[in-house]
């Protein structure tokens, strides 16, 4: 850039060529213009192409399949080992959440990403009606482990 006034008038009619000629912004210097269309950000073209909405939607539908799946958790996940499994599963469904809307919202893939928030609010949920009760914070209290005195009698208690 030089240090002397700039031809205002020159650079205005430059860049009234440019919008009329149905261009973005002029180059500068040696960096090319780009131009984003509306098909390309619809299919995630300025970010890989379809390769990248494919891997997208491959983990969207891996999170869902994920957050469907532990609904249908076959062990108990009161205390101990077992919950802190439990707890791991619902953390993979967050993560699961998590990646894929990243993934969505960088492909700008609104539909893949409105289902990621539902993955991840889902795990969200299911981790705080696990923890919630655990920490002190509803009427419901549970225990993090289990207890060593064995089970629990069931039947009526006798008086002494």
């Amino acid at each position: 850039m030089s240090n002397g006034p700039r031809d205002w008038d020159k650079e205005l009619a430059d860049i009234d060529k440019v919008i009329a000629k149905g261009g973005g912004v002029p180059a500068q210097g040696n960096a090319p213009a780009t131009r984003t269309t509306a098909s390309s950000v619809m299919t995630g073209g300025g970010s890989g192409g379809r390769l990248a909405v494919a891997t997208t939607w491959f983990r969207v539908i891996l999170g869902l399949l994920l957050a469907v799946g532990i609904t249908q958790w076959p062990y108990a996940n009161a205390c101990g080992l077992n919950l802190a499994m439990y707890l791991g599963a619902i953390a993979t469904v967050i993560v699961a959440g998590l990646w894929s809307t990243v993934s969505s919202w960088n492909r700008r893939l609104g539909f893949a990403h409105f289902l990621s928030l539902g993955v991840l609010l889902w795990g969200l949920v299911l981790g705080a009606r696990e923890v919630l009760p655990r920490i002190g914070y509803s009427k419901q209290v549970r225990t993090w482990s289990c207890d060593a005195a064995g089970p629990v009698h069931s039947g009526p208690v006798e008086a002494p």
